[in-house]
């Protein structure tokens, strides 16, 4: 990454960080929880017994992966598998193997907003599966991909794994879902991650780990505000609180004060006073079931193709064809 791309996702988050804690009530983005430490507290999300999400979705691509693949090319006639907010990948090079090991013609496009993960992916595939065309890129999805679409039409395969759909309201995963149908040619295909309504209790432990590794993770934005805009959040002085309506499907994270404080971020000259037990709402995981994804791929230009499900059917992974380019 160049310098002036740092600039640019350094004055971004100091703009979205004055944003969200001058209005009210305040909120911070998920994707600032990403760093090299947010980076491996997820890793370490992924492992615990409560999160089923990458278990169930590993599951699904043990399980089907040869249906999913063959669903990618059938005619066999090449193709660009890509990827949206990569990560490390463990899911995905169950994929990629099978392609490898069929001889599918493809080359695979990571894209992460995080460098240290896309990094960190396309060495790990280097040493692992040498035989397989890796082009990593560092960015915001939808520029990536405008620029993809400009340099090739090749057919895309755009993955959209671990149910990242779910950090947006229905509203803002339509206009999500609108921009990405437009960024596709007839024949590209989208493999998408919803999780699934399921009992809430198991909701809420998968995102209030007994452990404290979420809470830790959804502090780091806090952590990553510290360091870089200088400021002087005191990190035990905030509890991580998770809801879950099953009613709407909406989990939502909030970091609480506990006491009334105040807290200066030197950078932005900015004093952020919070009373006792104010909330920080940092992020918003939503869940699914098939009628709602297939009123969101209508609205949005797309239909459900396929699906693909786990064995407790707490996860499902949906192929999506484009039908029209919408507004």
């Amino acid at each position: 990454m160049n310098t002036k791309d740092q600039k640019v996702q350094i004055s971004t988050f100091e703009k979205e960080v004055c944003e969200g804690l001058t209005t009210f009530p305040k909120y911070l983005s998920s994707k600032y929880f990403y760093d090299e430490i947010g980076d491996k507290l997820f890793q370490q999300i992924m492992a615990l017994p409560e999160y089923y999400l990458t278990r169930a979705e590993y599951e699904i691509f043990e399980t089907h992966r040869s249906e999913i693949v063959q669903s990618f090319d059938a005619n066999q006639e090449g193709f660009d598998l890509i990827e949206l907010g990569a990560g490390d990948g463990k899911k995905t090079k169950v994929l990629l193997k099978e392609l490898s090991d069929k001889g599918f013609d493809f080359t695979y496009v990571p894209i992460d907003i995080s460098q240290n993960a896309v990094e960190g992916l396309v060495n790990d595939l280097a040493n692992e599966m040498p035989g397989i065309g890796v082009n990593g890129e560092i960015g915001e999805y939808f520029e990536v991909l405008d620029r993809l679409k400009q340099l090739s039409d090749r057919k895309k395969v755009i993955m959209v794994l671990g149910s990242n759909i779910g950090n947006l309201l229905h509203q803002r995963a339509i206009q999500f879902l609108k921009k990405l149908c437009n960024a596709m040619n007839p024949n590209d295909l989208v493999l998408m991650g919803f999780d699934q309504k399921k009992h809430p209790q198991k909701v809420l432990d998968a995102y209030n780990d007994k452990t404290g590794v979420t809470a830790a993770f959804n502090k780091n934005v806090l952590t990553r505000i510290n360091k870089e805009l200088n400021a002087n959040f005191d990190l035990d002085k905030f509890m991580h609180w998770e809801t879950y309506d099953p009613e709407s499907g909406t989990a939502k994270s909030y970091l609480v004060s506990t006491e009334k404080q105040t807290v200066d971020i030197d950078d932005l000259s900015l004093q952020v006073h919070f009373e006792a037990w104010e909330s920080i709402h940092t992020e918003i995981s939503q869940k699914y079931d098939d009628d709602i994804v297939k009123w969101l791929a209508e609205e949005s230009g797309l239909e459900i193709s396929k699906s693909f499900a786990d064995q407790n059917m707490d996860y499902k992974d949906y192929l999506l064809t484009k039908i029209k380019s919408v507004e």
